[in-house]
């Protein structure tokens, strides 16, 4: 391949890598870090491959192209290995004198040549023409087959069979229970029942309409007065599911031109949200103010609109954010502020009123404040708040609201009688809180790498394999314990890990309990690996497991 053909694919692919990454390509050089330097995230580099693929449809992805990639080794890549790299061939354009000559001698009666027959059309690929054939359907089904080719349990699709409090039931089995987060106790609570019930009672199962039509009941009015007022907002609106609302919101308000700028750590629904909406996105590192600013410094100016979107708390790091920090850093840039309060809501700040309560921000600096009713508000739905004539605009315009039947009553009803008793026993926000603490000082002391967890009930333990992980759960269940693991590729391999959800209703001997279980089963994990029998014996029998309601009733 001559150089000066390198030189413009390195070039091409560089054009690439600057729409997706949101710097100017005048700022880029071939030998940059992609992922380190300029903080492409998995989606970003499938974008990334699936333009190139596209634009040279005959190179050979390598998967080596993924491990530390740069520009230049890309374009390497694609110059050495596709027969295309160089430009595509310019058809031969014919003369128009010898074409009409070729005519004439073809065609003395001066009629039009006759097109040539189209070759037969070879039969199309089955990845491409059915569902159970696309590669990643096939990839998905090896990931699953790891389960039967390791022994293991599947740790997915548990059926619970009751509702889940500090203990849940499963094949019949009571356990210790981790793995929901029904954090103050609200969604198993009798007063939040029957007033589902009773809601049921009067307005049926279903709003039966869209809000904007015939589907606004007085329930809904009453939850999002208040959810506004437990804000500190002018006004609030309700959707019928929280990851949906995250993905239409912000689908909505940005679009072509404008650039989504989200920590590196946010959940799926605002990675959705961005992808729909058509703008720029680009991840920030974790919680880092100071880097969010230094790339807003570089390409603000490119935007018509920069949103940037975070977590309260992190659903899989159990962190809190920066929030004073970053809202210096939005207002230096004139950017928008969106935080998705899924984990923080009811779970911190005094009395629960989340990440603005934790470290007193004035409300209106930041521009939406949304979350999910699923986790301390005991229902299914969600929520977006901030001024009023922005709720008012978002009522009448976002798809995801206004094409949408409204939350059932029973899940409305369910969310206003929980806010209602947040307000009325804020005990329950500070059992949780010290239930936490509990637990993140306890395993602490155990040596169980729980990352950056600190003051929120969101508590991981970091394996950093997902094969150890899964036998840690395991492991765990068999002890009497449910506690979810979160593998490849929800998480890089290296932070594949346990996460823990504390709750208001678990007891200290339920978490002394659990922490010490843990901290056996990775002894005999690490005893495993240093191939040491004794130490990595067999675990103990569940019959020998502590009674989840004894341990409630010890304490």
């Amino acid at each position: 391949m001559p150089a000066g053909d390198l030189d413009e694919v390195t070039e091409a692919v560089l054009g690439h890598v600057a729409r997706i990454s949101a710097f100017p390509v005048d700022r880029l050089r071939a030998d940059q870090p992609l992922i380190d330097e300029l903080g492409f995230d998995s989606l970003m580099l499938t974008d990334l491959f699936t333009s190139l693929k596209r634009q040279w449809p005959r190179w050979r992805f390598d998967e080596s192209a993924a491990d530390r990639p740069t520009a230049g080794r890309i374009a390497a890549l694609i110059a050495t290995g596709s027969a295309d790299a160089a430009d595509a061939a310019v058809p031969v354009q014919r003369d128009g004198h010898d074409g009409a000559a070729h005519a004439e001698d073809a065609h003395g009666d001066g009629a039009p040549p006759q097109a040539p027959a189209a070759p037969a059309a070879a039969p199309l690929p089955e990845e491409h023409t059915r569902i159970e054939c696309f590669p990643e359907v096939a990839a998905h089904g090896e990931r699953i087959a790891t389960f039967d080719r390791t022994g293991l349990r599947n740790p997915y699709f548990l059926v619970h069979e009751g509702g889940m409090t500090d203990t849940t039931v499963i094949d019949g089995r009571e356990l210790l229970s981790f793995s929901g987060y029904n954090y103050l106790g609200m969604a198993t609570h009798p007063q939040v029942n029957e007033a589902a019930k009773r809601a049921i009672d009067a307005c049926g199962t279903s709003a039966s309409a869209s809000r904007l039509l015939s589907g606004s009941r007085p329930l809904h009015l009453e939850l999002e007065a208040e959810l506004a007022d437990l804000l500190g907002c002018e006004a609030a609106v309700t959707l019928a599911n929280g990851h949906a609302t995250n993905v239409t919101v912000i689908g909505h308000l940005v679009g072509p031109g404008d650039l989504v700028i989200h920590d590196s750590l946010a959940h799926d629904s605002i990675l959705q949200g961005c992808k729909l909406s058509g703008a720029t996105r680009r991840p920030f590192p974790h919680n880092d103010a100071a880097a969010l600013d230094a790339v807003l410094g570089q390409v603000r100016h490119q935007y018509r609109r920069v949103l940037v979107v975070i977590e309260g708390v992190y659903s899989m790091d159990g962190d809190i954010a920066d929030l004073p920090a970053l809202i210096e850093v939005k207002h230096r840039h004139g950017a928008l502020l969106m935080i998705d309060e899924a984990h923080s809501i009811g779970t911190i700040g005094a009395t629960g009123r989340g990440v603005g309560e934790h470290f007193g921000i004035d409300r209106p600096a930041v521009d939406l404040w949304s979350g999910t009713l699923s986790k301390a508000l005991a229902s299914c739905g969600g929520y977006v708040a901030g001024r009023r004539e922005v709720v008012e605009y978002l009522r009448y315009t976002v798809p995801g609201f206004v094409y949408s039947a409204g939350m059932t009553p029973a899940d409305t009803a369910a969310s206003l009688t929980a806010l209602r008793l947040l307000r009325a026993e804020p005990q329950r926000v500070a059992r949780l809180a010290e239930n936490a603490a509990l637990f993140v000082r306890l395993a602490r002391a155990a040596g169980v790498d729980i990352g950056d967890s600190h003051d929120t009930p969101v508590v991981p333990c970091i394996v950093g394999d997902s094969l150890k992980t899964l036998r840690l759960a395991e492991a765990l269940f068999q002890r009497g314990i449910s506690v979810n693991p979160i593998l490849y590729p929800a998480v890089p391999e290296e932070m594949a890990r346990l996460r823990f959800f504390i709750t208001a209703d678990h007891t200290p001997e339920q978490i002394r309990d659990a922490v010490a279980a843990l901290e056996q089963e990775l002894g005999r994990l690490a005893a495993a690996d240093a191939g040491d029998p004794a130490d990595a014996g067999e675990a103990p029998d569940p019959a020998d497991a502590p009674d989840p309601a004894d341990a409630a009733r010890a304490a």
